[in-house]
This record gives structure tokens, C-alpha cells and sequence, in this order.
């Protein structure tokens, strides 16, 4: 299993860790944007509620993506549930204007 991604490691496409590669690598591992996402209101789900949240995820995808999510101070398990840290909810606030962006989005058709 690879290591948690986070800056100054060395990362998919950076030997030196940048830290916009280390949140790239991060963010481009299965599941970690729609956990990201699935947590994004102020409750604390469990890990059943959100392992139903993240339609077909499987448990043990889930626990290392929430391990790897911990490790890079995204997520925490406060209780008996799982929320975003404050820098994790900062990342969400910047994931959302994407969001804005991608409703706008219209590709030219082709022709």
C-alpha cells in the first residue's frame, strides 16, 4: 500500500513532495473526492451511514481512505462519527467553487 500523500514526500509526478502534487496524488486516489463530498454538511456520519453515502464503496476502501484522509488532517473521527477538520473544510470551500465551475461547464459539441 502506498503511503498517505503529503507535502515533502515524494508523490506520483513529484520526487521532491511539492505540496499541489501531494494534494493531486491525494485527491486522485478512488473515493477520496466523494468521501470529501459526503462530508461536507455538518453531520457526523458513521461509518456505515457513510459507507451507504458513497454508494458501493467497499469497507475496506472506505477505512484506508478515512485512514489516509486522517493522516493528511482532512478528516477526524470525533465520536461516533467522521467530519472534516477545519483544513479539510477550507479544501471543501475551495472544491466547491469547482463545483460552481462544472455546472457552468459546456463543452463544445461536435460536429
Amino acid at each position: 500500500m502506498a503511503p498517505t500523500p503529503l507535502p515533502g514526500r515524494p508523490v506520483r509526478g513529484s520526487q521532491t513532495g511539492r505540496p499541489i502534487m501531494a494534494l493531486l496524488d491525494l485527491l486522485g486516489r478512488r473515493w477520496v473526492l466523494r468521501v470529501l463530498w459526503e462530508l461536507r454538511d455538518d453531520s457526523t456520519p458513521t461509518f456505515r451511514q457513510l459507507q451507504q453515502r458513497c454508494d458501493g464503496i467497499s469497507s475496506s476502501v472506505l477505512a484506508v481512505r478515512l485512514r489516509e484522509l486522517g493522516q493528511a488532517d482532512l478528516v477526524e473521527h470525533a465520536g461516533e462519527g467522521y467530519l472534516l477538520t477545519g483544513q479539510g473544510r477550507s479544501l471543501l470551500e475551495r472544491l466547491a467553487r469547482l463545483d460552481a465551475w462544472a455546472a457552468d461547464w459546456r463543452p463544445r459539441a461536435e460536429g
